[in-house]
């Protein structure tokens, strides 16, 4: 700091030095930074059964900026109402989450109700081929991802938990795993709220999608690859605590192989905040036990 004492333009000169020095650190900490935590895009992914464009968020580990291996992704479906940045605007720590669990995290838009169907009553409502297959196909030609089924899990809070559950059975392809946070999972307990009957119909004249699109329903077929199955819900929720211990016990009726827990919380995000850790800990534990060969 010699400098410092100097005569007035010696003064100056050490001054102006200073400052680079300090831009110069500033970038170095701003390119260490970057290396150092996760980082999160935000993308477009157009899709051709719906015309149009949905913006989406995608969580890549520290680890990815090295391009020396592939990475299982979990896709994280938001609530009613929801939009594809509600996840990581409420629960920051996805980041560290995918650096703790060396995942890649996608975030796709889901529509604000749309309960991620193909709707029976509006075709310009495709959101179960957009998530299902639309999705998983850009992410997989532009990231570095693990091409394989047993490398993709799925799961989601509310409506995104029944969204989850409902994609993971009707496409099993595309999805190993998949879970439920305090998921709707029978549209019956919310019949007249949620534009519910806007994505199927009413329950008179259309009886049978009311059988058709309901988780409770849905799993009584089982696809032929076998899915890992994690559900959870407050025991204090108001809307979805009774069908999901329903869900549960229909499972262990139909021997369907899952984990269930009840934690104590209600239907908001201080439950999905906690939930979501062990949702991701649940997938890294089964990414880690299948035996995939990279395509």
């Amino acid at each position: 700091m010699a400098f410092l004492f100097l005569s007035s333009p010696h003064r100056y000169i050490g001054t102006q030095i200073m400052k680079k020095l300090l831009l110069h650190l500033f970038c170095f900490l701003l390119l260490y930074s970057s290396l150092k935590g996760a980082t999160v895009d935000t993308i477009s992914i157009y899709s051709s059964a719906m015309h149009k464009e949905f913006k989406c968020v995608v969580i890549k580990p520290a680890s990815y900026n090295k391009h020396k291996q592939n990475f299982p992704v979990v896709y994280l479906l938001h609530g009613y109402d929801g939009w594809y940045s509600n996840w990581i605007i409420r629960e920051p720590k996805l980041k560290n989450y995918a650096d703790q669990y060396q995942l890649i995290i996608v975030c796709p838009d889901g529509g604000k109700s749309s309960w991620y169907f193909d709707s029976p009553i509006d075709s310009t409502m495709k959101y179960e081929t957009y998530i299902s297959k639309e999705v998983p196909d850009y992410i997989d030609k532009h990231y570095y991802t693990i091409v394989d089924r047993k490398a993709r899990a799925i799961t989601g809070l509310s409506m995104g938990g029944h969204g989850a559950l409902f994609l993971a059975f009707r496409h099993s392809e595309t999805f190993g795993a998949c879970g439920s946070m305090s998921g709707g999972v029978d549209l019956n307990y919310s019949r007249n709220k949620f534009d519910i009957m806007k994505r199927i119909g009413d329950t008179i004249s259309h009886a049978d999608n009311w059988k058709k699109y309901i988780v409770m329903n849905v799993i009584e077929n089982y696809p032929k690859d076998s899915l890992v199955i994690t559900i959870d819900c407050g025991n204090n929720d108001e809307l979805y605590a009774e069908a999901n211990r329903k869900l549960h016990e229909k499972m262990l009726k139909l021997k369907i192989p899952h984990d269930y827990t009840e934690r104590p919380g209600k239907h908001n995000w201080d439950y999905w905040r906690n939930s979501i850790q062990y949702h991701l800990l649940f997938f890294r534990n089964y990414f880690g036990k299948m035996k995939v060969v990279e395509k």
